[in-house]
């Protein structure tokens, strides 16, 4: 039982020498040596290692101007944390000191202090601080090399950084790409792009693994989104046009056609990533003249050449799939794209090089280089893949055009000649295997 005199204590305060009954000294290997004056019956109760260490099982106990002396040995850069886990000895009763840390990193070394001495008050405290503060990127990083071996009492500061089970990650995803295919109002646009951002961040593997691994139904999900997203713009596409062919477009849909394509090209990222192109495609193909069409009534009401830009960067993706093999065809619909967005890139390509690169006037909306580079690698790989009648025909128009530069066919026409000059010999060659099997 306690004795009265300790009921009625006054608050001891650390440092205060007339009634201290320890000296606490601290050391480092760097020969720096400080005395703080303490009181046993505050380190006894607050931490475990000053406990034993003037506990009466603890070997013998060094005694300086009459009070006994604990040392305790530490790194020169953890020096003066040690100092305030024992200035907070004194300070902490009921785990909540939330305006003494002083940051994050601050809190983080404290805790290593606190933990080595056994203080579980601040231990507690530090804990609490830690797991209800945002972390910068380097602090959370510092946090993660620190942090583990600690054992479970500290496990509640890396909640926030657990992997999240499968389920959350399916849920978030879906309500995500819901949103950011749902063609939300204009003021919205900063919270669509983000949730955009991030849907092509999850699916992306770089450093780490996806973090969805999209299954069947994932990609049901997906493709349900596009296509309303498509129904939309098409939809807008036949408001574009009267019965009689007259333009009634308006500038607000100018405005929501532009938003259309710059969904649907970055909708076209997430497709190819789930390899779930074919209906992308085949809806873009049906709609390509109208949409070349639309652009060309719209020529006249404003600059639209920051939307043919926009135009051909969902329509690369598009050419890509079908180039590459990605997307099959049949060659009446290959064809009709080469027709359609053949003289469409060249005739935009050449007002793009037309404009200053440089000063006020410079077209900051240009698209990269390898773009341009890819294009026209898709449009060699879709002609030579063509009839050789239907490839004469595209050949012949671009050695009699004056945009012959671009794009750029000379492989294709070099592809062409070839085959054109051994498809006798090849042609005969197959006649005499075909005679040969029918004797056999």
């Amino acid at each position: 039982m306690e004795s009265p005199s300790n009921e009625t204590r006054a608050p001891s305060r650390i440092g205060d020498r007339s009634t201290s009954d320890v000296v606490v000294r601290l050391r480092t290997q760097e020969g720096r040596d400080d005395w703080l004056y303490c009181h046993s019956h505050v380190l006894v109760e607050k931490s475990k290692y000053f406990a034993d260490r003037l506990s009466e099982n603890w070997p013998t106990c060094q005694i300086l101007d009459s009070r006994n002396c604990v040392e305790v040995y530490c790194q020169e850069s953890d020096f003066d944390y040690h100092v305030n886990v024992l200035r907070l000895l004194y300070v902490v009763t009921d785990g909540s000191v939330d305006d003494m840390w002083h940051g994050v990193r601050n809190a983080l070394s404290c805790l290593q202090v606190a933990v080595e001495l056994g203080c579980q008050q601040i231990i507690t405290a530090c804990v609490n601080y830690l797991e209800a503060v945002p972390w910068e990127e380097a602090e959370e990083e510092e946090i993660l090399r620190t942090i583990p071996g600690m054992g479970s009492q500290v496990e509640p500061i890396l909640a926030r950084l657990q992997p999240v089970n499968s389920t959350a990650i399916v849920g978030i995803f879906l309500s995500a790409i819901r949103f950011a295919t749902s063609s939300p109002p204009p003021h919205m646009n900063d919270l669509k792009s983000s949730a955009q951002e991030q849907l092509e961040y999850m699916l992306t593997e770089d450093d780490d693994a996806p973090l969805l691994m999209a299954d069947d139904e994932i990609k049901f999900e997906v493709r349900e989104c596009v296509k309303g997203l498509l129904a939309r713009f098409n939809n807008l596409l036949e408001t574009f046009f009267c019965e009689s062919g007259e333009s009634v477009i308006m500038a607000g849909e100018m405005l929501l056609f532009q938003s259309y394509l710059s969904d649907m090209s970055w909708a076209c990222q997430i497709l190819g990533k789930l390899e779930i192109m074919r209906e992308f495609v085949s809806t873009w193909t049906d709609a390509s003249e109208k949409i070349v069409k639309a652009i060309e009534l719209a020529s006249s009401k404003a600059d639209v050449l920051e939307m043919k830009l926009k135009v051909i960067e969902v329509a690369s993706k598009v050419l890509e799939a079908i180039g590459y093999g990605t997307v099959i065809l049949p060659a009446t619909k290959r064809l009709h794209m080469m027709m359609v967005w053949l003289p469409f890139v060249r005739v935009t390509k050449r007002l793009v090089d037309s404009i200053p690169t440089n000063g006020d006037d410079a077209l900051t909306f240009k698209l990269d280089g390898e773009l341009w580079q890819s294009l026209e690698s898709a449009f060699v790989s879709i002609i030579v893949a063509l009839p050789s009648g239907d490839q004469a025909e595209i050949l012949t128009e671009w050695l009699g055009n004056e945009h012959i530069r671009y794009p750029d066919l000379t492989e294709a026409f070099e592809v062409w000649c070839y085959r054109s000059k051994v498809a006798k010999r090849r042609l005969a060659l197959l006649g005499a295997i075909h005679g040969v099997t029918d004797a056999l």
